[in-house]
């Protein structure tokens, strides 16, 4: 079942989310497989990260809910309130589409 994580960080975390992304990426890493797509929610400018939009394949919600708990931005607290929500992709992905 996929599911969609909209993950929207608390004001002031932007060098606290610097320091983990590497564990971050890391975790992420080890989940490849699942990943439909994942990456930063982003300010206008397309620069500022204000948090992360992830959709990934799990058994069911209480992995999917487990997965995130343990996530390293949800435990340093860089989210406010994760937000987890069953996703039906209805659309195409688009080969090549800008990254």
């Amino acid at each position: 079942m996929i599911f969609a994580f909209f993950l929207k960080d608390r004001p002031g975390v932007s060098e606290l989310r610097t320091q983990i992304r590497p564990i971050h990426k890391e975790y992420l890493g080890k989940m490849a497989d699942r990943i439909a797509f994942a990456g930063p929610l982003t300010a206008d400018d397309g620069v500022q990260m204000v948090g992360s939009l992830l959709v990934m394949d799990f058994p069911n919600r209480a992995e999917a809910q487990a997965w995130i708990e343990n996530e390293p931005f949800t435990k340093a607290g860089v989210y406010q309130t994760p937000e987890i929500h069953a996703f039906t992709n209805l659309w195409p992905q688009k080969v090549g589409f800008p990254i």
